[in-house]
């Protein structure tokens, strides 16, 4: 099984407010409120027994609070994407100096124009990767990115989307053959191996959980997928993140696990 041992998150910008969103009609974030958040998910990251690197806000990014996007970490080595969003394809410049802290020039490879590729379309699930071909990862990104993998031994695979932004929305495995899943991802054969375990329509948005070292952190105010994961035997901790649900972010999007 996979263990944790770092994290990389970065700190909000008051920019954040002029980010990218499907759903306007949730008002902008409050920057106060979402550094307090990012403080509470901070902690519960500590409280799961990793060491968590705080790289500053970028004022330029809106959205640079969501590293899970501008990079790919695996056991083996690091992917620097290629974000498929004009406004946040300049994050990856600036992800690579701090994943180059724990990777030498071997282990770090990257995606090049014209593929496209966000983190967020990519879900681990042991030495097997699963991406989503969204409207911000593209064939030629997922080609680029499964022949890395195979370099270093791992494999990857192909999930086509049909209405979520990024694959981690609306799947997310949680270790000992357990998947959270909600909309689409319900039906998809892709995923039948797996115990699923089935998000109700209504607390779609908390199918973006965490496992970090046999605790899952789950969003806070859904108690129907709280229970799930409890009665699927994990610990959880709770993290409040209403104002980046604002920007189509979920805990996962907020940082690197490796």
């Amino acid at each position: 099984m996979t263990k944790f041992s770092n994290v990389i998150v970065r700190r909000p910008a008051k920019s954040m407010v002029e980010g990218i969103t499907s759903a306007p009609e949730l008002g902008k974030p409050d920057y106060e409120k979402a550094l307090k958040q990012h403080d509470d998910y901070i902690a519960a990251l500590k409280e799961c027994g990793v060491e968590v690197t705080v790289l500053p806000a970028l004022e330029q990014f809106p959205d640079s609070c969501f590293v899970e996007d501008p990079a790919v970490i695996t056991r083996c080595g690091a992917i620097i994407t290629n974000p498929g969003a004009a406004s946040r394809n300049g994050e990856k410049d600036e992800i690579e100096p701090a994943v180059r802290q724990f990777f030498d020039d071997e282990h770090v490879k990257h995606i090049e124009s014209p593929g496209t590729l966000d983190g967020g379309d990519v879900m681990m699930v042991g030495d097997h990767f699963y991406v989503g071909q969204s409207a911000r990862t593209n064939a030629e990104g997922i080609r680029q990115f499964c022949e890395i993998l195979e370099g270093w031994g791992l494999e990857g695979s192909e999930v086509k989307l049909e209405k979520v932004l990024h694959l981690k929305t609306g799947v997310n495995y949680l270790e000992d053959g357990n998947m959270l899943v909600s909309g689409e991802f319900v039906t998809k054969p892709d995923f039948e191996q797996y115990n699923r375990i089935e998000i109700p329509e209504d607390e779609a948005y908390a199918a973006n959980c965490i496992w970090v070292n046999g605790t899952v952190i789950v969003p806070e105010g859904y108690p129907t997928v709280l229970k799930a994961v409890q009665d699927a035997g994990y610990e959880t901790l709770t993290v409040d993140t209403s104002e980046y649900r604002k920007l189509d972010g979920g805990l996962s999007c907020l940082s690197l696990r490796f």
